[in-house]
């Protein structure tokens, strides 16, 4: 072996400007964070499948969760709408069951979040509704 191979570690490249990082736009996001969320779906395997590490994804997930990150309606599969059951009433309200004010008491609606009752008029802000059923989903994973 001669002199010119000493010290030799093997190939080096050097990149200039932006790092290799990929910049995903918000939808690629959140349609990789709504991937992991499957049934079955393992983080690492969908991470690598993107390119992407587990933390981005968890992180992803996180804000997916919370409202800061949505999916666009045209990536999603399957309909994002839970099944309406519409059970009649045992009886009519009795009068006693009037307000003050001469009017009926508003309805009540009942849906069941990740295995969590929840009961609410029917007269609910569609926001604060939607706050509610976030924390529940929030609180059960």
């Amino acid at each position: 072996m001669d002199g010119s191979t000493d010290g030799y570690a093997g190939r080096i490249e050097v990149f200039e400007g932006r790092s290799d990082r990929r910049m995903r736009s918000e939808a690629e996001r959140a349609r990789i964070a709504a991937e992991s969320l499957a049934p079955g779906a393992k983080v690492a395997d969908i991470a690598r499948r993107h390119g992407a590490t587990r933390w981005q994804v968890y992180d992803w997930r996180r804000k997916l969760r919370s409202g800061d990150l949505a999916v666009p309606a045209e990536a999603l599969r399957e309909p994002t709408f839970a099944a309406l059951v519409v059970e009649q009433p045992e009886q009519t309200p009795s009068p006693t069951d009037r307000t003050r004010g001469g009017g009926t008491r508003p309805s009540r609606i009942e849906l069941v979040v990740d295995g969590v009752i929840l009961r609410v008029r029917s007269d609910i802000d569609a926001d604060q509704l939607s706050r509610m059923i976030r924390a529940i989903r929030a609180a059960s994973r």
